[in-house]
């Protein structure tokens, strides 16, 4: 058995009908050159026929948690396949709007908890000899990194590999370290209190610098409950949700960046609040202050690949009040520049309490459900998730799109996550599709101001 830590737990405790908190991850693959009829078959039976399953695929929470336990995960003999790997196929030949559709459709339904929680949908019929692979798991057991990692076990590097295996049938490529039995010395608790107290001083200091920032105009740091209200902070009406993903070359993004003086989620940062701004316009619903984004930041080491989540937390401007690009940039730049170096000057021990303090009044919203009707503790969250950084296959289909499918609560009808794929850059947008109608228009303009900066920054 393992403990669900508060983080992960908390999760949990989120979870509604309205709300469901599973995450997803949609994969589009290029069938090899010359595939006959029967490949995507062929894949169908390997992965419903292989059933050994690994960690974390084979957890699931012990009976009665959250009503008459604490939370474990425990370990599932009897996984029932036909529950958690299905096959659909779109009306040949599917474009990207019918499988947003689709993606849409199943991202709207909830994970059932009594099993493992993930679910793998294979997706056949795609225009242009392309199958796509559909997974979810539920944000207990996994974060955007760590659930990319798990999925790039499967895939090889070699196009003409094969007999290869899905990820619930491969075990982590390094096992957990386990916390060997032992009497700490006088020296080893003397350590471990002197570490906390460090930990209490910095977050302190952290502390006085948010109260700073606030009584000073010229401050650049955004802190919680500092935005205002906005469109995107309404109450998630239903489950339905809308999906759209856009592809940018992830070298003109970095060159960009160069040209800017920048890092690449400056630039990220700069096109989604650059495509909300003119999406809020457009409905006369853009608040005279900027919009706050909430920025997951990943600590977990490269070589974990553990359960759970492992993750701190930082907020910057969006420059959504600014009409000038590069003025936009700027404001966007400066933020994001000063929420580093607070976070920077955390020993490793404070992140996770960092993350705390600015997540614990996020999580009260979401679980008592009042975060559409008070001030929020910020706009939305957007994510840039690195991910495998070569060209990947699976048994000889190569991979040529990867898109991160996030989570909607109430209080943030939208979520842009991002993730890098070997040259490409691949952004999926996540909307509750009551609340924020025609959310797909804020795909086409990212691109548009994508298209936009580089003429400003590179106009030869």
């Amino acid at each position: 058995m393992k403990l669900l830590n508060v983080v992960d737990t908390s999760w949990l405790f989120v979870e509604s009908r309205a709300t469901p908190m599973h995450i997803g991850t949609l994969s589009i693959f290029a069938l090899p050159e010359g595939a006959h009829d029967e490949f995507v078959q062929q894949t169908v039976a390997l992965l419903r026929d292989t059933r050994t399953f690994a960690s974390p695929w084979n957890l699931k929470l012990n009976d009665g948690a959250l009503v008459t336990s604490i939370p474990r995960w425990v370990e599932d003999d009897d996984i029932d396949m036909d529950y958690h790997f299905r096959h659909s196929a779109l009306p040949k030949p599917g474009g990207e709007r019918e499988l947003g559709v689709l993606v849409s459709r199943l991202h709207s339904h909830q994970l059932d908890l009594n099993r493992p929680p993930w679910e793998v949908h294979l997706i056949e019929g795609l225009a242009g000899n392309r199958m796509a692979l559909y997974t979810k798991m539920h944000h207990s057991i996994v974060d955007g990194g760590s659930g990319v990692r798990l999925l790039s076990r499967m895939y090889s590097t070699d196009p003409d590999a094969r007999q290869m295996l899905p990820p619930w049938s491969i075990p982590p490529s390094r096992e957990p370290r386990k916390a060997a039995a032992r009497v700490l010395s006088p020296r080893a608790l003397f350590e471990m209190a002197r570490s906390g107290g460090k930990s209490g001083v910095a977050l302190l200091r952290a502390l006085r610098r948010w109260v700073e920032s606030t009584r000073d105009e010229g401050s650049n740091l955004k802190v919680p409950f500092t935005a205002r209200r906005s469109a995107l902070n309404s109450r998630i009406k239903g489950s339905a949700r809308r999906f759209a993903t856009q592809q940018y070359d992830l070298g003109e993004i970095k060159a960009l960046a160069r040209a800017a003086d920048c890092t690449l989620n400056d630039i990220v940062l700069y096109l989604c609040g650059t495509a909300l701004r003119r999406f809020l316009k457009e409905s006369d619903r853009l608040t005279d202050a900027p919009l706050t984004a909430g920025i997951p930041v990943d600590v977990r080491p490269a070589d974990d690949e553990g359960v759970g989540n492992a993750l701190s937390f930082m907020i910057a401007s969006l420059g959504t009040d600014i009409d000038d690009p590069l003025v936009r940039l700027a404001a966007i730049k400066a933020s994001t520049r000063e929420g580093k170096e607070l976070l920077q000057s955390l020993p490793r021990s404070a992140l996770t309490p960092y993350m705390m303090m600015i997540m614990a009044p996020y999580m009260v919203q979401m679980m008592t459900g009042i975060g559409a009707s008070t001030r929020p503790v910020f706009n939305i969250i957007i994510s840039n998730v690195a991910g495998p950084r070569r060209p990947l296959y699976f048994n000889g289909a190569r991979l040529a799109a990867l898109y991160p499918v996030s989570l909607l609560t109430h209080g943030a009808a939208l979520n842009i996550t991002c993730l890098s794929y070997a040259d490409t850059l691949n952004f999926g947008f996540t909307g509750c599709r009551d609340s924020l109608p025609h959310m797909q228009r804020l795909a086409v303009y990212t691109g548009e101001a994508l298209a936009e900066l580089a003429a400003v920054l590179r106009p030869a």
